[in-house]
C-alpha cells in the first residue's frame, strides 16, 4: 500500500480524471456501487409509529392496471 500526501484539490482532480476515463456504462455501475455504500453507512431511520394516519396502496392489484 502506498501513502501519498496531496491537497484536497489534487485528490479531487485525480478522482475526477479517473472517473471520466470510464465508459458511460462503467460510470453508471460505479454510481450504483457508491449508492450501495452510502446506504450501508447511513441507513434510513426506522419508521416510528407516531399515531399518524397512513394510506398504503397495493400496486400489485390487477384492478389498478
Amino acid at each position: 500500500m502506498e501513502i501519498t500526501f496531496r491537497t484536497k484539490e489534487e485528490a479531487n482532480a485525480q478522482q475526477r480524471e479517473e472517473f471520466l476515463k470510464l465508459s458511460p456504462v462503467e460510470r453508471f455501475y460505479a454510481f450504483l456501487r457508491l449508492m450501495e455504500r452510502v446506504n450501508k453507512l447511513y441507513p434510513k431511520p426506522k419508521n416510528e409509529d407516531k399515531g399518524n394516519f397512513v394510506i398504503k396502496l397495493n400496486t400489485s392489484d390487477a384492478r389498478l392496471e
